[in-house]
Protein backbone atom coordinates (compact mmCIF):
# COMPACT_ATOMS: atom_id res chain seq x y z
CA UNK A 1 0.00 0.00 0.00
CA UNK A 2 2.85 2.51 0.97
CA UNK A 3 4.64 1.80 -2.38
CA UNK A 4 1.14 2.35 -4.06
CA UNK A 5 0.98 5.73 -2.73
CA UNK A 6 4.88 6.84 -3.16
CA UNK A 7 4.19 5.65 -6.96
CA UNK A 8 1.32 7.96 -7.29
CA UNK A 9 3.25 10.80 -5.52
CA UNK A 10 6.33 10.11 -7.43
CA UNK A 11 4.19 10.11 -10.97
CA UNK A 12 1.83 13.71 -9.59
CA UNK A 13 5.48 15.77 -9.04
CA UNK A 14 7.03 14.05 -12.36
CA UNK A 15 3.91 15.42 -14.80
CA UNK A 16 3.88 18.61 -12.67
CA UNK A 17 7.60 19.29 -13.22
CA UNK A 18 7.12 18.07 -17.16
CA UNK A 19 4.29 20.94 -17.26
CA UNK A 20 5.98 23.72 -15.88
CA UNK A 21 9.11 22.60 -18.04
CA UNK A 22 6.93 22.35 -21.29
CA UNK A 23 5.48 25.97 -20.13
CA UNK A 24 9.04 27.48 -20.29
CA UNK A 25 10.24 25.91 -23.21
CA UNK A 26 6.89 27.32 -25.04
CA UNK A 27 7.68 30.94 -23.80
CA UNK A 28 10.96 31.13 -24.24
CA UNK A 29 10.11 29.13 -28.37
CA UNK A 30 7.71 31.66 -28.95
CA UNK A 31 9.60 34.88 -27.75
CA UNK A 32 12.12 33.72 -30.24
CA UNK A 33 9.48 33.01 -33.21
CA UNK A 34 8.27 36.73 -32.77
CA UNK A 35 11.93 37.72 -32.96
CA UNK A 36 12.32 35.66 -36.35
CA UNK A 37 14.88 32.80 -35.53
CA UNK A 38 12.70 30.13 -35.32
CA UNK A 39 9.63 29.11 -36.23
CA UNK A 40 7.75 27.71 -32.74
CA UNK A 41 5.42 24.44 -33.16
CA UNK A 42 1.78 24.28 -32.70
CA UNK A 43 1.90 23.15 -29.10
CA UNK A 44 4.70 26.04 -28.38
CA UNK A 45 2.33 27.99 -29.59
CA UNK A 46 -0.22 27.12 -27.59
CA UNK A 47 1.46 27.01 -24.46
CA UNK A 48 2.92 30.61 -25.59
CA UNK A 49 -0.42 32.06 -26.14
CA UNK A 50 -1.33 30.87 -22.76
CA UNK A 51 1.62 32.62 -20.91
CA UNK A 52 0.91 35.65 -23.07
CA UNK A 53 -2.80 35.72 -22.24
CA UNK A 54 -1.16 36.00 -18.78
CA UNK A 55 0.85 38.74 -19.52
CA UNK A 56 -1.97 40.80 -21.32
CA UNK A 57 -4.26 40.69 -18.65
CA UNK A 58 -1.42 41.75 -15.71
CA UNK A 59 -0.39 44.59 -17.92
CA UNK A 60 -3.44 45.90 -18.45
CA UNK A 61 -4.47 45.82 -14.28
CA UNK A 62 -7.00 42.65 -15.24
CA UNK A 63 -8.14 40.47 -12.08
CA UNK A 64 -9.37 37.78 -13.39
CA UNK A 65 -11.58 35.32 -11.06
CA UNK A 66 -10.27 32.07 -9.95
CA UNK A 67 -11.13 29.81 -12.26
CA UNK A 68 -12.46 26.68 -10.51
CA UNK A 69 -11.50 23.15 -11.90
CA UNK A 70 -11.60 19.03 -11.92
CA UNK A 71 -13.67 18.23 -8.91
CA UNK A 72 -14.29 21.58 -6.97
CA UNK A 73 -15.91 23.93 -10.42
CA UNK A 74 -16.13 21.26 -12.82
CA UNK A 75 -19.26 19.24 -11.15
CA UNK A 76 -21.33 21.98 -10.77
CA UNK A 77 -21.21 22.23 -7.30
CA UNK A 78 -19.53 25.72 -5.88
CA UNK A 79 -18.37 26.51 -9.41
CA UNK A 80 -22.12 26.96 -10.26
CA UNK A 81 -23.50 28.58 -13.83
CA UNK A 82 -22.08 32.27 -12.57
CA UNK A 83 -18.39 31.28 -13.03
CA UNK A 84 -16.32 31.32 -15.86
CA UNK A 85 -15.83 27.85 -18.11
CA UNK A 86 -12.37 26.08 -17.48
CA UNK A 87 -9.36 27.20 -19.22
CA UNK A 88 -11.63 30.56 -20.33
CA UNK A 89 -8.83 32.59 -19.96
CA UNK A 90 -10.28 35.01 -22.89
CA UNK A 91 -13.62 36.31 -21.23
CA UNK A 92 -12.09 39.51 -20.71
CA UNK A 93 -10.80 39.94 -24.50
CA UNK A 94 -13.05 38.66 -27.41
CA UNK A 95 -16.22 39.00 -25.25
CA UNK A 96 -16.85 35.40 -25.47
CA UNK A 97 -16.76 34.24 -21.91
CA UNK A 98 -19.36 34.78 -19.17
CA UNK A 99 -18.04 37.66 -16.89
CA UNK A 100 -20.34 40.28 -16.27
CA UNK A 101 -18.16 42.68 -18.52
CA UNK A 102 -18.19 40.48 -21.26
CA UNK A 103 -21.91 40.17 -21.19
CA UNK A 104 -22.22 44.14 -21.25
CA UNK A 105 -20.18 44.53 -23.89
CA UNK A 106 -22.17 42.18 -26.36
CA UNK A 107 -25.53 43.28 -25.10
CA UNK A 108 -25.00 47.12 -25.37
CA UNK A 109 -22.63 47.37 -27.73
CA UNK A 110 -22.77 44.78 -30.28
CA UNK A 111 -26.58 43.86 -30.39
CA UNK A 112 -28.07 48.51 -30.59
CA UNK A 113 -24.89 49.12 -32.29
CA UNK A 114 -26.22 49.64 -36.20
CA UNK A 115 -24.37 47.83 -38.87
CA UNK A 116 -23.31 48.76 -41.98
CA UNK A 117 -23.49 46.33 -45.25
CA UNK A 118 -20.30 45.85 -47.55
CA UNK A 119 -21.95 48.56 -50.01
CA UNK A 120 -21.64 51.16 -47.72
CA UNK A 121 -18.17 50.74 -46.35
CA UNK A 122 -17.18 50.14 -49.58
CA UNK A 123 -18.95 54.10 -50.22
CA UNK A 124 -16.93 55.28 -46.97
CA UNK A 125 -13.30 54.23 -48.29
CA UNK A 126 -14.28 55.46 -51.79
CA UNK A 127 -15.08 59.07 -50.33
CA UNK A 128 -11.73 58.71 -48.75
CA UNK A 129 -9.63 57.94 -51.91
CA UNK A 130 -11.51 59.49 -54.60
CA UNK A 131 -11.51 63.01 -52.90
CA UNK A 132 -10.83 66.59 -53.97
CA UNK A 133 -7.03 65.75 -53.83
CA UNK A 134 -7.37 63.97 -57.17
CA UNK A 135 -7.12 66.92 -58.60
CA UNK A 136 -3.15 66.92 -58.16
CA UNK A 137 -2.65 63.74 -59.96
CA UNK A 138 -1.88 65.31 -63.10
CA UNK A 139 0.21 67.84 -61.97
CA UNK A 140 2.02 64.14 -60.55
CA UNK A 141 1.94 62.81 -64.34
CA UNK A 142 4.00 66.22 -65.35
CA UNK A 143 6.96 64.80 -63.34
CA UNK A 144 6.80 61.30 -63.91
CA UNK A 145 5.20 60.67 -67.48
CA UNK A 146 4.18 56.93 -67.62
CA UNK A 147 6.35 56.04 -64.33
CA UNK A 148 3.87 58.33 -62.54
CA UNK A 149 0.97 56.39 -63.95
CA UNK A 150 2.48 53.27 -63.08
CA UNK A 151 3.11 54.46 -59.75
CA UNK A 152 -1.42 55.04 -59.38
CA UNK A 153 -1.40 51.36 -60.16
CA UNK A 154 1.54 50.38 -57.24
CA UNK A 155 -0.20 52.82 -54.52
CA UNK A 156 -3.46 51.29 -55.37
CA UNK A 157 -2.47 47.31 -55.01
CA UNK A 158 0.50 48.14 -52.11
CA UNK A 159 -2.05 50.23 -50.02
CA UNK A 160 -4.83 48.13 -50.61
CA UNK A 161 -2.61 45.21 -49.26
CA UNK A 162 -1.30 46.94 -46.32
CA UNK A 163 -5.30 47.90 -45.35
CA UNK A 164 -6.09 43.80 -45.06
CA UNK A 165 -3.15 43.17 -43.73
CA UNK A 166 -3.31 46.72 -40.50
CA UNK A 167 -7.15 44.31 -40.11
CA UNK A 168 -5.32 41.13 -39.94
CA UNK A 169 -3.45 42.54 -36.97
CA UNK A 170 -6.77 42.84 -35.10
CA UNK A 171 -7.25 39.71 -35.05
CA UNK A 172 -5.30 37.04 -33.01
CA UNK A 173 -6.10 32.70 -32.85
CA UNK A 174 -7.48 31.41 -29.76
CA UNK A 175 -6.65 27.60 -28.54
CA UNK A 176 -9.13 26.16 -31.26
CA UNK A 177 -7.78 28.09 -33.76
CA UNK A 178 -10.52 30.47 -34.35
CA UNK A 179 -9.44 33.93 -35.02
CA UNK A 180 -10.88 36.23 -32.57
CA UNK A 181 -10.68 40.28 -32.72
CA UNK A 182 -8.89 41.32 -30.01
CA UNK A 183 -8.13 44.95 -30.80
CA UNK A 184 -10.07 47.67 -31.95
CA UNK A 185 -8.01 50.52 -33.68
CA UNK A 186 -4.78 51.28 -34.86
CA UNK A 187 -3.67 52.59 -31.80
CA UNK A 188 -4.51 49.70 -30.31
CA UNK A 189 -2.11 47.62 -33.14
CA UNK A 190 0.57 49.91 -32.33
CA UNK A 191 0.40 49.68 -28.77
CA UNK A 192 0.14 45.69 -29.12
CA UNK A 193 3.49 45.88 -31.16
CA UNK A 194 5.19 48.17 -28.44
CA UNK A 195 4.34 45.80 -25.19
CA UNK A 196 5.38 44.63 -22.92
CA UNK A 197 8.40 47.19 -22.63
CA UNK A 198 6.81 50.84 -23.51
CA UNK A 199 2.50 49.52 -23.88
CA UNK A 200 1.55 53.40 -24.86
CA UNK A 201 4.35 54.15 -27.17
CA UNK A 202 3.14 52.78 -30.33
CA UNK A 203 -0.62 54.52 -29.95
CA UNK A 204 1.83 57.96 -29.41
CA UNK A 205 2.71 57.90 -32.80
CA UNK A 206 0.35 56.54 -34.35
CA UNK A 207 -1.61 59.69 -32.40
CA UNK A 208 0.99 62.18 -33.38
CA UNK A 209 0.87 60.78 -37.27
CA UNK A 210 -3.20 60.95 -37.39
CA UNK A 211 -2.98 64.30 -35.84
CA UNK A 212 -0.29 65.29 -38.57
CA UNK A 213 -2.02 64.07 -41.56
CA UNK A 214 -5.71 65.50 -40.32
CA UNK A 215 -4.50 69.11 -39.55
CA UNK A 216 -2.65 68.93 -42.93
CA UNK A 217 -5.76 68.21 -44.93
CA UNK A 218 -8.22 70.73 -42.89
CA UNK A 219 -5.29 73.36 -44.06
CA UNK A 220 -5.01 71.69 -48.04
CA UNK A 221 -8.69 72.39 -47.99
CA UNK A 222 -8.06 76.02 -47.18
CA UNK A 223 -5.60 76.31 -49.85
CA UNK A 224 -7.69 74.99 -52.40
CA UNK A 225 -10.32 77.22 -51.64
CA UNK A 226 -8.43 79.82 -51.57
CA UNK A 227 -6.23 78.75 -54.97
CA UNK A 228 -9.64 78.21 -56.29
CA UNK A 229 -11.57 81.43 -55.50
CA UNK A 230 -8.43 83.59 -56.71
CA UNK A 231 -8.07 81.74 -60.16
CA UNK A 232 -11.93 82.01 -60.36
CA UNK A 233 -11.90 85.99 -60.06
CA UNK A 234 -8.60 87.46 -61.06
CA UNK A 235 -10.34 90.60 -62.09
CA UNK A 236 -10.75 91.40 -58.47
CA UNK A 237 -8.23 93.14 -56.13
CA UNK A 238 -8.05 90.34 -53.64
CA UNK A 239 -5.46 87.90 -53.50
CA UNK A 240 -4.96 84.21 -52.64
CA UNK A 241 -4.42 84.71 -48.82
CA UNK A 242 -7.23 87.69 -48.47
CA UNK A 243 -9.69 84.74 -50.06
CA UNK A 244 -8.37 81.78 -47.72
CA UNK A 245 -9.48 84.63 -45.04
CA UNK A 246 -12.58 84.86 -45.82
CA UNK A 247 -12.84 80.94 -46.41
CA UNK A 248 -11.81 80.36 -43.01
CA UNK A 249 -14.44 82.91 -41.23
CA UNK A 250 -16.88 80.71 -43.26
CA UNK A 251 -15.75 77.60 -41.30
CA UNK A 252 -14.81 79.11 -37.49
CA UNK A 253 -18.55 77.41 -36.86
CA UNK A 254 -16.76 74.14 -36.81
CA UNK A 255 -14.91 75.19 -33.85
CA UNK A 256 -18.87 74.37 -31.86
CA UNK A 257 -19.63 71.17 -33.63
CA UNK A 258 -20.06 68.57 -31.14
CA UNK A 259 -21.29 65.87 -33.49
CA UNK A 260 -21.11 65.24 -37.12
CA UNK A 261 -24.87 64.66 -37.84
CA UNK A 262 -25.71 68.12 -39.73
CA UNK A 263 -23.06 67.77 -41.59
CA UNK A 264 -23.01 64.48 -42.65
CA UNK A 265 -26.28 65.31 -44.42
CA UNK A 266 -23.82 67.09 -47.15
CA UNK A 267 -21.73 64.21 -47.97
CA UNK A 268 -23.85 62.35 -50.07
CA UNK A 269 -24.59 66.10 -52.21
CA UNK A 270 -20.49 66.75 -51.66
CA UNK A 271 -19.44 63.54 -53.36
CA UNK A 272 -22.11 63.92 -56.26
CA UNK A 273 -21.03 67.61 -56.80
CA UNK A 274 -17.26 66.31 -57.10
CA UNK A 275 -18.31 63.65 -59.36
CA UNK A 276 -20.32 66.22 -62.02
CA UNK A 277 -17.20 68.25 -61.31
CA UNK A 278 -14.70 65.47 -62.78
CA UNK A 279 -17.26 64.74 -65.57
CA UNK A 280 -17.53 68.17 -66.43
CA UNK A 281 -13.25 68.42 -67.19
CA UNK A 282 -13.06 64.70 -68.39
CA UNK A 283 -15.42 65.91 -71.39
CA UNK A 284 -13.92 69.24 -72.15
CA UNK A 285 -10.20 67.48 -72.16
CA UNK A 286 -12.38 65.15 -74.54
CA UNK A 287 -13.74 68.08 -76.61
CA UNK A 288 -9.82 68.66 -77.58
CA UNK A 289 -8.66 65.23 -77.87
CA UNK A 290 -7.05 66.41 -81.21
CA UNK A 291 -4.86 68.39 -79.65
CA UNK A 292 -3.41 65.74 -77.21
CA UNK A 293 0.20 65.70 -76.80
CA UNK A 294 1.10 62.45 -76.55
CA UNK A 295 4.51 63.06 -77.56
CA UNK A 296 5.35 64.83 -73.98
CA UNK A 297 4.35 61.58 -72.20
CA UNK A 298 7.65 59.77 -71.98
CA UNK A 299 9.48 57.36 -69.49
CA UNK A 300 12.04 60.46 -68.64
CA UNK A 301 11.43 61.83 -64.74
CA UNK A 302 11.93 64.84 -63.12
CA UNK A 303 14.65 63.50 -60.43
CA UNK A 304 14.34 66.45 -58.61
CA UNK A 305 10.24 66.37 -58.49
CA UNK A 306 9.34 63.43 -59.02
CA UNK A 307 9.35 62.42 -55.39
CA UNK A 308 7.07 65.45 -54.63
CA UNK A 309 4.44 62.82 -56.96
CA UNK A 310 5.17 60.21 -55.14
CA UNK A 311 3.78 61.71 -52.03
CA UNK A 312 0.80 63.25 -53.71
CA UNK A 313 0.06 59.74 -54.99
CA UNK A 314 0.42 58.04 -52.07
CA UNK A 315 -1.63 60.65 -49.93
CA UNK A 316 -4.35 60.55 -52.43
CA UNK A 317 -5.08 56.63 -51.44
CA UNK A 318 -4.46 57.14 -47.43
CA UNK A 319 -7.62 55.59 -45.79
CA UNK A 320 -5.56 53.18 -43.41
CA UNK A 321 -6.68 55.75 -40.51
CA UNK A 322 -10.49 54.67 -40.13
CA UNK A 323 -10.42 50.97 -41.71
CA UNK A 324 -10.22 48.90 -38.17
CA UNK A 325 -13.84 51.15 -36.97
CA UNK A 326 -15.26 50.37 -40.42
CA UNK A 327 -14.59 47.34 -40.47
CA UNK A 328 -15.56 46.62 -36.96
CA UNK A 329 -18.67 47.99 -37.53
CA UNK A 330 -20.06 45.89 -40.86
CA UNK A 331 -22.08 43.21 -40.69
CA UNK A 332 -20.08 40.51 -42.52
CA UNK A 333 -16.16 41.63 -41.85
CA UNK A 334 -15.53 38.63 -44.38
CA UNK A 335 -16.57 40.96 -46.97
CA UNK A 336 -14.12 43.61 -46.09
CA UNK A 337 -11.44 42.18 -48.59
CA UNK A 338 -13.27 41.80 -51.15
CA UNK A 339 -14.62 45.31 -50.84
CA UNK A 340 -10.88 46.53 -50.11
CA UNK A 341 -10.20 44.63 -54.17
CA UNK A 342 -12.67 46.36 -55.60
CA UNK A 343 -13.12 50.33 -54.35
CA UNK A 344 -8.82 50.17 -55.18
CA UNK A 345 -9.51 49.17 -58.46
CA UNK A 346 -12.40 51.36 -59.16
CA UNK A 347 -9.80 54.06 -57.87
CA UNK A 348 -7.05 52.99 -59.88
CA UNK A 349 -8.73 53.28 -63.24
CA UNK A 350 -10.61 56.57 -62.65
CA UNK A 351 -7.39 58.34 -61.31
CA UNK A 352 -5.84 56.76 -64.02
CA UNK A 353 -7.48 57.79 -66.79
CA UNK A 354 -8.34 61.10 -64.77
CA UNK A 355 -4.49 62.17 -64.68
CA UNK A 356 -3.77 61.20 -68.22
CA UNK A 357 -6.45 62.81 -70.24
CA UNK A 358 -5.93 65.89 -68.29
CA UNK A 359 -2.22 65.64 -68.78
CA UNK A 360 -2.50 65.13 -72.35
CA UNK A 361 -4.76 68.64 -72.60
CA UNK A 362 -2.79 70.84 -71.25
CA UNK A 363 0.99 69.12 -71.18
CA UNK A 364 3.65 71.05 -69.83
CA UNK A 365 1.13 73.97 -68.70
CA UNK A 366 0.22 71.64 -66.34
CA UNK A 367 -1.14 73.75 -63.18
CA UNK A 368 -0.84 72.19 -59.43
CA UNK A 369 -4.97 72.47 -59.16
CA UNK A 370 -5.61 70.82 -62.50
CA UNK A 371 -9.03 73.19 -62.73
CA UNK A 372 -7.10 76.20 -63.13
CA UNK A 373 -5.92 75.51 -66.62
CA UNK A 374 -9.74 75.76 -67.49
CA UNK A 375 -11.21 78.52 -69.36
CA UNK A 376 -12.26 81.50 -67.32
CA UNK A 377 -16.38 81.17 -68.19
CA UNK A 378 -16.33 77.41 -67.03
CA UNK A 379 -13.69 77.52 -64.26
CA UNK A 380 -15.75 79.96 -62.22
CA UNK A 381 -18.55 77.55 -62.11
CA UNK A 382 -16.30 74.25 -61.43
CA UNK A 383 -14.39 76.40 -59.30
CA UNK A 384 -17.23 77.79 -56.94
CA UNK A 385 -18.42 73.91 -56.70
CA UNK A 386 -15.68 73.05 -55.53
CA UNK A 387 -14.90 75.47 -53.16
CA UNK A 388 -18.20 74.45 -51.33
CA UNK A 389 -17.37 70.98 -51.72
CA UNK A 390 -13.88 72.22 -49.86
CA UNK A 391 -15.65 73.89 -46.86
CA UNK A 392 -18.44 71.01 -46.43
CA UNK A 393 -15.70 68.62 -46.42
CA UNK A 394 -13.62 70.39 -43.71
CA UNK A 395 -15.39 69.68 -40.61
CA UNK A 396 -14.55 65.85 -41.27
CA UNK A 397 -10.99 65.64 -40.24
CA UNK A 398 -11.25 68.94 -37.85
CA UNK A 399 -13.56 66.83 -35.99
CA UNK A 400 -11.50 63.99 -36.25
CA UNK A 401 -8.42 65.66 -34.73
CA UNK A 402 -10.18 67.74 -32.30
CA UNK A 403 -11.25 64.37 -31.04
CA UNK A 404 -7.71 63.30 -30.93
CA UNK A 405 -6.77 66.09 -29.48
CA UNK A 406 -9.11 65.71 -26.52
CA UNK A 407 -9.06 62.18 -25.82
CA UNK A 408 -4.97 62.79 -25.17
CA UNK A 409 -5.05 65.88 -23.49
CA UNK A 410 -7.87 66.16 -22.01
CA UNK A 411 -9.83 63.06 -20.91
CA UNK A 412 -9.03 59.98 -19.12
CA UNK A 413 -9.57 61.01 -15.58
CA UNK A 414 -6.02 61.74 -13.65
CA UNK A 415 -3.95 60.41 -16.95
CA UNK A 416 -4.54 63.68 -19.16
CA UNK A 417 -2.68 66.55 -19.00
CA UNK A 418 -5.63 69.19 -19.16
CA UNK A 419 -9.31 69.11 -17.41
CA UNK A 420 -12.22 67.91 -19.26
CA UNK A 421 -14.00 70.02 -22.36
CA UNK A 422 -16.78 69.27 -21.60
CA UNK A 423 -18.82 69.51 -18.57
CA UNK A 424 -21.66 67.45 -16.41
CA UNK A 425 -24.32 68.52 -18.74
CA UNK A 426 -22.29 68.06 -21.99
CA UNK A 427 -21.57 71.35 -22.70
CA UNK A 428 -18.15 73.05 -23.89
CA UNK A 429 -15.78 74.66 -21.67
CA UNK A 430 -14.16 77.81 -22.32
CA UNK A 431 -10.76 75.87 -23.01
CA UNK A 432 -12.62 73.57 -25.52
CA UNK A 433 -13.83 76.35 -27.37
CA UNK A 434 -10.35 77.85 -27.11
CA UNK A 435 -8.67 74.85 -28.57
CA UNK A 436 -11.24 74.31 -31.19
CA UNK A 437 -10.96 78.05 -32.36
CA UNK A 438 -7.35 78.06 -32.06
CA UNK A 439 -7.03 74.76 -34.23
CA UNK A 440 -9.18 76.99 -36.77
CA UNK A 441 -7.15 79.63 -36.67
CA UNK A 442 -4.01 77.48 -36.91
CA UNK A 443 -4.64 76.08 -40.22
CA UNK A 444 -5.49 79.56 -41.52
CA UNK A 445 -1.74 80.82 -41.13
CA UNK A 446 -0.41 77.69 -42.41
CA UNK A 447 -2.77 78.47 -45.42
CA UNK A 448 -1.67 82.04 -45.59
CA UNK A 449 1.99 81.22 -44.83
CA UNK A 450 2.53 78.44 -46.93
CA UNK A 451 0.39 78.64 -50.22
CA UNK A 452 1.36 76.01 -52.02
CA UNK A 453 -1.07 73.00 -52.86
CA UNK A 454 0.80 70.19 -54.36
CA UNK A 455 4.32 70.72 -52.18
CA UNK A 456 1.65 70.70 -49.27
CA UNK A 457 0.01 67.62 -50.52
CA UNK A 458 3.72 65.76 -51.17
CA UNK A 459 4.72 66.65 -47.90
CA UNK A 460 2.18 65.50 -45.54
CA UNK A 461 1.92 62.23 -48.01
CA UNK A 462 5.84 61.86 -47.46
CA UNK A 463 5.67 62.62 -44.01
CA UNK A 464 2.66 60.84 -42.73
CA UNK A 465 0.75 59.16 -45.64
CA UNK A 466 3.85 56.87 -46.41
CA UNK A 467 4.00 56.09 -42.57
CA UNK A 468 0.34 54.97 -42.23
CA UNK A 469 0.02 53.44 -45.30
CA UNK A 470 3.35 51.55 -46.15
CA UNK A 471 5.53 51.05 -43.26
CA UNK A 472 3.88 50.72 -39.81
CA UNK A 473 0.90 48.47 -41.34
CA UNK A 474 3.78 46.20 -42.52
CA UNK A 475 5.79 46.28 -39.46
CA UNK A 476 3.11 45.65 -37.66
CA UNK A 477 2.06 42.36 -39.61
CA UNK A 478 5.57 41.26 -38.98
CA UNK A 479 5.79 41.65 -35.19
CA UNK A 480 2.39 40.78 -34.07
CA UNK A 481 1.45 37.63 -37.06
CA UNK A 482 5.13 36.10 -37.59
CA UNK A 483 4.13 32.34 -36.65
CA UNK A 484 1.50 32.46 -39.55
CA UNK A 485 3.46 34.42 -42.33
CA UNK A 486 4.43 32.60 -45.18
CA UNK A 487 7.90 33.35 -47.04
CA UNK A 488 6.07 35.52 -49.59
CA UNK A 489 3.91 37.36 -46.92
CA UNK A 490 7.64 38.11 -45.71
CA UNK A 491 8.66 39.24 -48.56
CA UNK A 492 5.89 41.16 -49.30
CA UNK A 493 6.30 43.16 -46.05
CA UNK A 494 9.99 43.74 -45.79
CA UNK A 495 9.85 45.06 -49.84
CA UNK A 496 6.96 47.26 -48.95
CA UNK A 497 8.80 49.01 -45.52
CA UNK A 498 12.40 49.70 -48.06
CA UNK A 499 10.25 50.71 -50.84
CA UNK A 500 8.03 53.15 -48.58
CA UNK A 501 10.88 54.09 -46.74
CA UNK A 502 13.17 55.01 -49.39
CA UNK A 503 10.06 57.10 -51.36
CA UNK A 504 9.08 58.72 -47.88
CA UNK A 505 12.61 59.95 -47.31
CA UNK A 506 12.88 61.27 -50.96
CA UNK A 507 9.91 62.79 -51.35
CA UNK A 508 10.23 64.45 -47.50
CA UNK A 509 13.60 66.12 -48.45
CA UNK A 510 12.26 67.25 -51.82
CA UNK A 511 9.03 68.32 -50.99
CA UNK A 512 11.00 70.56 -48.17
CA UNK A 513 13.66 71.93 -50.97
CA UNK A 514 10.49 72.76 -53.15
CA UNK A 515 9.32 74.48 -50.19
CA UNK A 516 12.30 76.18 -49.52
CA UNK A 517 13.00 77.05 -53.37
CA UNK A 518 9.15 78.64 -53.57
CA UNK A 519 9.88 81.25 -50.85
CA UNK A 520 12.97 82.10 -51.48
CA UNK A 521 12.03 83.01 -55.11
CA UNK A 522 8.72 83.99 -54.47
CA UNK A 523 6.91 81.02 -56.40
CA UNK A 524 3.11 81.46 -56.66
CA UNK A 525 0.82 78.46 -57.43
Amino acid sequence: MAHLIRHKLTNKLTNAAHAVSNKSQAKVSGVFARLGFQAATDEEGVGFAECDDLDYDYRRGMQMDVLQTGGEGGEGGEGGEDGPEDGDSHYQRDGTGTGPQALKTAGSQDEDKPKITSWEAGWNVTNAIQGMFVLGLPYAILHGGYLGLFLIIFAAVVCCYTGKILIACLYEENEDGVKVRVRDSYVDVANACCAPRFPALGGHVVNVAQIIELVMTCILYVVVSGNLMYNSFPGLPVSQKAWSVVATAALLPCAFLKNLKAVSKFSLLCTLAHFVINVLVIAYCLSRAREWAWEKVKFYIDVKKFPISIGIIVFSYTSQIFLPSLEGNMQNPGEFRCMMDWTHIAACVLKGLFALVAYLTWADTTKEVITDNLPSAIRAVVNLFLVAKALLSYPLPFFAAVEVLEKSLFRDGGRASFPDCYGPGGQLKSWGLGLRVALVVFTLLMAVFVPHFALLMGLTGSLTGAGLCFLLPSLFHLKLQWRNLLWHHVFFDVAIFVIGGICAISGLIHSIEGLVEAFRYNIQD
